[in-house]
């Protein structure tokens, strides 16, 4: 399986996924690690999730290689400012 890049759509609140299986992509995934991901609809729909990965980059990600976590609005804050300083560089 590859993973697919696609530039990402500008989004209103990020959401956060744990990672639970990185066996084909562990480069790219860090196991137990929390990843943003970013919402695609589509991808969704073909059981993939959008997750900005340790490039720096979103790619298409099986879902079932993620669970959803909640995280209190000040880690989510803080999670989401960190991503978009190290997505500038």
């Amino acid at each position: 399986m590859s993973t697919r890049l696609i530039k990402s759509r500008p989004q209103s609140g990020a959401s956060f996924v744990l990672c639970v299986d990185n066996s084909e992509y562990p480069a790219s995934l860090e196991l137990h690690k929390i990843y943003r991901m970013i919402a695609d609809r589509g991808a969704l729909e073909r059981g993939d999730l959008r997750v900005v990965d340790e490039s720096g980059e979103d790619y298409l990600y099986p879902a079932d290689w993620f669970i959803p976590i909640d995280l209190p609005p000040d880690i989510r804050v803080k999670l989401t400012r960190r991503s978009r300083r190290s997505s500038k560089r």
